[in-house]
């Protein structure tokens, strides 16, 4: 039996794929095993299973219903996973949003969404407090207590400030009664994820419980996660990568810990004290860490393999060679599932991986024909499982229809599909921007760059970054007269943009290079890269602030 079978009769046996199922199958099986540790608070399955429907009480008992939305603006810690399964549990949807989200972003979110709860830390809602409060649905934020270091008195003052527009704050409140789950199917949603993945505004991908399941089940598969395991992740729980770990865990009765944030100096005593077998790197972590001098502390350690997508060839072979942890490639999106990779033995460098059983790919030119093997063209895939993709963009049908046309999803991705089955990536299609594990759009950028009052035009692009991803750089056009100083519009994007997005290039032109209708030839910005005349902010010293 193949592996795409082999799961599908697993998934057969369980009477339902949603998270309540889920949890109360793994509370059956061992309720006694450690489920979920934020290093500070760790669960049993049983427990897990208590929080889930008690926390689905509180949010009951606030007025929070089925098909509501519930945003979480939180980093890794034990109240982020309460509201995930207080959501799935009760029917709600949660939206887990970026940390660093700020202005534009952010309001957008919120006004798509249609949360009318947040639930925030104390050092974030600051950010909820700056934007417009009629562009958005919000009746009530709950408050975490952050107690992060540096935390300035005017953070913790405007965290309980009053809200506009009778918006009510309060405290986390305690776990409610405990409800019973209604039934809840595979394709209900679960969580809308936001991503930046090409242009225009942020999109709100709908995932259904079931895609989660299968991505936890493949990407298990491939790991070769097992009972017992302890599975180790510093990447942030609102996106799918760390959130994907959580469901490993619950479906391969193992247990996740989930660390504050990624740090290139502690990353290895992490994985030792946490004694973690499985961890997950992005691809400009792993030639970060082997920028460091080489320690004793990088061999100590009990994990066997990582899932690494995105590093490159070159750096996958030295950093097991010195780390002696294996790195597992392959191909997903917030869309899809793992549809491109494989096991350990089936990695090739430089390579995503073959096609994953129970889905369909294809490389397509323009009018979606498929092109021959060795040639590049956009990947588009299918799933042959019920529900194991996203159900489309929240509030957004046009985009769904855009994407999903002919019924097959557009990743934007061009790839090259060999002729023994192994695909290669060549690059995105569109204008993405991929910066330290994420995306932007280089329109939020720009949008941000052009209300400057002494701006008149900006065209944002990436350029090639020293640690295998890309870095941001804006070109600008200044109105007739005005002139402004690089730092001071760093400044003025500093509280408008996530920090990751902010620009690190700038150059100041005296025009753009354009087609014979006008339109900005972002190709020959790309192709120009770093100029002569950008300037630097990493060179001029200046240091972004992160919260």
């Amino acid at each position: 039996m193949d592996l795409g079978a082999a799961l599908a009769a697993d998934a057969a046996q369980t009477a339902s794929l949603a998270l309540p199922a889920l949890l109360a199958a793994r509370a059956q099986r061992d309720g006694e095993a450690a489920l979920f540790s934020d290093r500070r608070t760790c669960w049993s399955g049983a427990q897990t299973l208590e929080i889930a429907a008690r926390r689905a009480g509180a949010l009951a008992a606030h007025g929070i219903r089925r098909g509501d939305r519930v945003a979480l603006l939180c980093t890794n810690r034990s109240e982020f996973m309460e509201i995930v399964l207080g959501c799935g549990w009760l029917g709600a949807v949660v939206v887990p949003i970026n940390t660093a989200s700020r202005g534009m972003q952010l309001e957008h979110i919120l006004r798509n969404s249609g949360a009318r709860l947040i639930v925030a830390e104390t050092h974030l809602v600051g950010a909820v407090h700056a934007i417009d409060a009629q562009a958005h649905a919000l009746e009530s934020i709950w408050l975490i207590e952050s107690g992060e270091r540096g935390e300035s008195a005017e953070a913790r003052e405007s965290s309980h400030a009053p809200a506009a527009r009778s918006m009510t704050v309060q405290p986390f409140p305690p776990l409610g009664e405990p409800l019973a789950a209604p039934p809840i199917g595979d394709g209900d949603a679960l969580a809308i994820l936001y991503t930046s993945g090409t242009s225009g505004l942020s999109k709100g991908v709908i995932c259904p419980h079931a895609q989660l399941y299968w991505w936890a089940r493949l990407t298990a598969e491939h790991l070769g996660v097992v009972a017992g395991d302890v599975l180790y992740t510093c990447l942030p729980l609102f996106h799918t990568n760390a959130l994907n770990a959580f469901f490993q865990a619950l479906v391969s009765d193992a247990q996740l810990v989930a660390d504050r944030r990624f740090s290139a100096s502690g990353f290895f005593a992490s994985l030792i004290e946490t004694r973690a077998t499985v961890t997950y790197v992005l691809g400009a972590m792993v030639p970060i860490l082997l920028g460091r001098p080489a320690s004793d502390r990088e061999r100590e350690h009990r994990v066997r393999i990582a899932l690494a997508p995105g590093v490159p060839g070159h750096f996958q072979q030295e950093f097991t060679e010195r780390c002696g942890i294996a790195l597992l490639d392959g191909y997903g999106s917030t869309e899809t599932n793992f549809v491109l990779g494989g096991g350990i033995a089936d990695q090739r460098a430089g390579y995503m991986g073959k096609l994953v059983p129970g889905f369909d790919a294809r490389v397509v030119d323009e009018n979606d024909r498929e092109v021959p093997d060795g040639e590049a063209g956009e990947l588009i895939l299918r799933a042959g499982t019920p529900f194991a993709f996203a159900s489309g963009y929240f509030g957004m049908p046009e985009k769904t229809v855009e994407a999903w046309r002919n019924l097959w999803f557009h990743t934007g991705d061009r790839v090259v599909r060999e002729a023994n089955g192994y695909y290669r990536f060549v690059d995105r299609l569109k204008d993405a921007i991929r910066r330290r594990g994420e995306n932007i759009s280089s329109y939020e950028v720009e949008q941000v760059l052009l209300s400057h009052p002494a701006v008149e035009t900006a065209a944002v692009y990436a350029v090639k970054s020293e640690f295998a991803e890309d870095e941001v750089m804006a070109a600008l056009v200044l109105r007739a007269g005005e002139t402004l100083d690089a730092l001071a519009l760093i400044r003025y994007c500093e509280p408008r943009l996530p920090y990751f997005a902010v620009p690190r290039y700038l150059d100041f032109v005296a025009d753009l290079p354009r087609t014979e209708n006008g339109k900005i030839q972002k190709y020959k910005l790309r192709e120009a890269g770093i100029t002569v005349t950008a300037w630097d902010l990493e060179a001029s010293g200046y240091r972004l602030r992160r919260a």
